[in-house]
């Protein structure tokens, strides 16, 4: 009962009995008891009425400090929670988590733990350690406005911004915050990769988080308006069984056209498939990884500059025999 109303603020007698699952007698008992012990727990009559803690009031019980609290959800990734100075924190917090269990599930708890790691880096990939992550780390908790030096394609810029939020994305790190321009006017929400951020500053000018804004959904939608404004073309190619197993291996968006719609010379075994890229040039370099198990049909810039590529590294080594 002390957690829903920690969490959920004011709550009503049947409220409390439908989420714990028991009578609103027994609710009703369980307040003055709690109220005995000591606790600042009353009521309010009326429509509106119901129960609720003293403003600022929390209970001990789990004996989480603050690090604890903030890192228990990354409990299951414990490369994050160091990289966060929250490694400690996040073990300990687990095992205060499972001691706080019933004893019957502590072994179901501790069963999963041993049993399921997770890991945010692909393959291939090296994590990425950035420099000014636990300072903006901080900035982010404590809801304080940084300013930070960014280099992005346009060249280094120096802007002073409100940091929302922390996004850990296959091994890479992102910050989305609000930039405030020279007339304090507030921005919409950008993401800024933290290895390209050279140095941040802390200011002392706290800022109010909006009500409104979620991290999750933020990130979705401006995750698909970033790929949306990325690939602007489109390859057709054919791809041989061992190219197709490539591009499901490396999870690459692809769709593979109907069987109705492949060509009468199309080998046995081989699909035509529809391949999104950022540019010509990129869809190049992205397929000559695929040497021959792939052939190139539209568009026909992509097509030309794919043999030219070809014509030019057997040019190379020929010189070179």
């Amino acid at each position: 009962m002390l957690m829903l109303l920690q969490s959920r603020g004011r709550m009503s007698a049947p409220a409390l009995a439908q989420a714990l699952e028991v009578s609103v007698r027994t609710v009703l008992r369980d307040v003055d008891e709690l109220s005995a012990a000591g606790v600042p727990i009353w009521g309010d009559r009326g429509r509106n009425g119901g129960f609720q803690l003293k403003p600022g009031w929390s209970t001990q019980l789990t004996g989480l400090t603050e690090p604890e609290a903030q890192a228990l959800s990354l409990a299951g990734l414990p490369s994050a929670a160091t990289e966060l100075g929250l490694g400690t924190a996040a073990t300990s917090a687990r095992l205060k988590m499972i001691a706080a269990l019933p004893p019957e599930w502590r072994e179901q708890a501790s069963t999963v733990a041993s049993r399921l790691h997770v890991d945010p880096v692909d393959w291939y990939r090296s994590a990425e350690s950035p420099q000014a992550l636990r300072e903006v780390a901080d900035a982010v908790w404590r809801n304080l406005c940084i300013r930070i030096r960014y280099e992005s394609w346009r060249g280094v810029s120096t802007r002073e911004v409100e940091p929302l939020g922390l996004v850990l994305k296959a091994g890479a790190w992102y910050l989305v915050a609000r930039p405030i321009d020279k007339k304090n006017d507030k921005k919409e929400a950008l993401t800024f990769r933290l290895l390209n951020i050279l140095s941040v500053s802390a200011t002392a000018k706290k800022f109010k988080r909006p009500a409104s804004f979620d991290l999750a959904q933020h990130r979705v939608a401006s995750t698909q308006r970033f790929e949306a404004n990325l690939y602007r073309y489109q390859a057709h190619i054919i791809a041989s069984p061992r190219a197709q197993t490539w591009l499901a291996n490396g999870r690459v968006k692809s769709v593979a056209l109907p069987a109705r719609d492949q060509t009468e010379n199309t080998p046995e075994g081989w699909v035509h498939v529809i391949l999104p890229i950022e540019s010509i040039e990129q869809g190049v370099r992205q397929l000559l990884g695929f040497g021959a198990q792939v052939q190139v049909i539209e568009p026909t810039e992509l097509r030309s500059l794919f043999l030219q590529e070809l014509a030019n590294i057997k040019s190379i080594y020929e010189k070179n025999r």
